[in-house]
């Protein structure tokens, strides 16, 4: 495996990173009640793709290639649990709100229930998104060199895009956290936890979509 061939591959990571998906919208709604929320989402998000990685190299992941029925099977509980977050986060909020409104106001939404369960939310989104799995399924192989495809190639190649993709949630949860506390703005705040957490119901319903 040669240093262009790992560096063409931390690029694709990263472009495949910065597209927007599930664990974009998932750090955005964290890093609403503090950085260190959003970061224990990407860490989170990070383990389950090297839990992915581990998975496709044990051979474990070629079951989801072969099998419709497995496949679909993944993808209806991804679905469902992406539209668990989307409509946990209305909910949050709404509280929030009430709350609010017999109590002094306050800037940001309620604060999760703590970091253990941003990073668990970030793992379990992750593992139960498939197209992570076909990811490291189909376009893995292509930078696998033919005379080193094993288990440690493999991992090399999961841990360089776990850590491109904590990386950038981690830069993007401490820029949402950050533009949250110098804006200041409780409606602001509010906005993009009502997207965020609408964009992952929605992600969800689409995803039950299509699998149906």
């Amino acid at each position: 495996m040669t240093l262009t061939l790992l560096t063409g591959f931390a690029g694709l990571c990263l472009i495949l990173a910065i597209t927007p998906g599930p664990d974009t919208f998932l750090i955005l709604r964290y890093s609403l009640s503090g950085a260190r929320y959003g970061v224990a989402a990407a860490f989170g998000s990070g383990i389950g793709s090297l839990v992915w990685a581990a998975i496709v190299a044990l051979g474990l992941g070629a079951v989801l290639e072969r099998s419709a029925s497995a496949f679909l099977v993944v993808k209806v509980i991804g679905g469902l649990y992406l539209l668990y977050l989307g409509v946990t986060g209305f909910i949050e909020f709404v509280r929030g709100e009430e709350v609010s409104a017999a109590a002094p106001p306050r800037d940001g939404p309620p604060p999760p229930r703590g970091t253990r369960a941003a990073l668990n939310s970030g793992l379990f989104s992750c593992l139960l998104n498939p197209k992570v799995g076909l990811f490291f399924l189909a376009v893995v192989p292509q930078f696998l060199p033919a005379d080193d495809a094993g288990f440690g190639s493999i991992m090399v190649l999961g841990v360089i895009d776990g850590v491109v993709a904590v990386a950038w949630l981690v830069l993007l949860a401490k820029a949402a956290a950050k533009a949250v506390g110098w804006l200041q703005k409780p409606k602001i705040t509010r906005t993009m936890g009502w997207i965020s957490s609408g964009t992952l119901a929605l992600l969800g319903v689409g995803t039950l979509v299509t699998a149906l």
